[in-house]
């Protein structure tokens, strides 16, 4: 399955919560929509939003309140981007100008606070404790992820068990409660529920493990951003810190420097370490033993096309170049 043939599987469906996430975007502040537009019409893939609606479907639940529940995502995850740019002094994302560097940082967060307000009135809407518990908490641990990230910018010495509980709450844990909200929402017993949400969890390990690696293996024009960005911001990913493990002292001194500096003037020499280290051959190893355990976890769900496309979907986690 390609990209077009699993979107297919819930065309009219994800079309609707296209349709709803424009429509909530209204705001007696211009500014605000204009911002908030712009920002969601970017170009995103929507991959979280996408789960909630092939879960449901999955399950045979895919109404107006799944639906919802996509949208209230796409929100959350949209507010954290419009927060996440303004900290790491991004200036672009998806190959356009971030909205920090369009109309400055305070509209930035503030729109951001918008976003994160409004998901939560469409959350009440949805007349769910269960869902309200699930996103609230993920809500806290995406906040303390992003806070554990900054402070461990310029660390050389974070562990791989210390990045990889950096990237569940910064990234995968918005991945886990898209599916384990579309689950409970779908009153899906628990065992099932359970499953989701794993496989929500290790599909998002394995979408920021390809990010990290994609910073040092991708091209600027399919990322859509610079290549190198996490060494400039002086953010330690797998890659560095496999190739730090196995690398001569000299070059684990230079790719030490290089991340208490932050900046680019060591990429050249650093992207050399990491690929004769084999660091990226381990980051995209241990993005595929993520995907496999996701795959692992969809064995509950009765036989469909949409357990078929949830399948790809972590296929296609390993496989993309942005």
């Amino acid at each position: 399955m390609q990209i077009h043939d699993i979107l297919a599987v819930v065309e009219d469906e994800f079309n609707a919560v296209d349709r709803l996430i424009h429509e909530q975007l209204n705001s007696r502040v211009p500014l605000v929509e204009k911002i908030a537009e712009y920002i969601v019409s970017s170009g995103g893939k929507r991959i979280r939003p996408l789960l909630v609606v092939m879960v449901s479907k999955a399950l045979q639940r895919c109404n107006d309140q799944a639906i919802k529940l996509a949208t209230v995502i796409e929100f959350l995850h949209t507010a954290t981007l419009l927060h996440d740019d303004v900290v790491d002094t991004s200036d672009l994302r998806r190959g356009n100008p971030t909205a920090n560097a369009k109309w400055g940082n305070a509209p930035s967060v503030l729109v951001g606070d918008f976003l994160y307000s409004r998901s939560f009135q469409m959350m009440v809407q949805l007349r769910s404790i269960d869902v309200m518990e699930i996103l609230s908490q993920a809500t806290c641990i995406i906040a303390e992820g992003e806070v554990l990230q900054l402070t461990n910018v310029k660390n050389p010495d974070l562990t791989e068990t210390q990045y990889m509980d950096v990237i569940h709450g910064k990234t995968a844990m918005l991945f886990e409660a898209s599916t384990h909200a579309a689950a409970s929402l779908a009153a899906a017993d628990d065992a099932l529920k359970t499953a989701l949400q794993h496989y929500g969890k290790e599909l998002g390990m394995a979408f920021q493990l390809m990010d990290d690696w994609l910073d040092y293996a991708g091209e600027a024009e399919a990322l859509g951003k610079n290549v190198g960005d996490d060494l400039a911001e002086g953010k330690t990913t797998l890659p560095l810190i496999h190739a730090m493990q196995h690398c001569s002292p000299e070059e684990n001194t230079l790719i030490r420097r290089a991340i208490r500096r932050g900046g680019l003037d060591d990429l050249s020499a650093v992207q050399a370490i990491i690929q004769r280290t084999g660091s990226l051959d381990y980051t995209v190893q241990a993005a595929r033993a993520c995907v496999e355990r996701a795959k692992q976890q969809l064995q509950l769900l009765p036989d469909s096309e949409a357990k078929l496309a949830l399948a790809a979907l972590a296929d296609m986690a390993v496989q993309r170049n942005h």
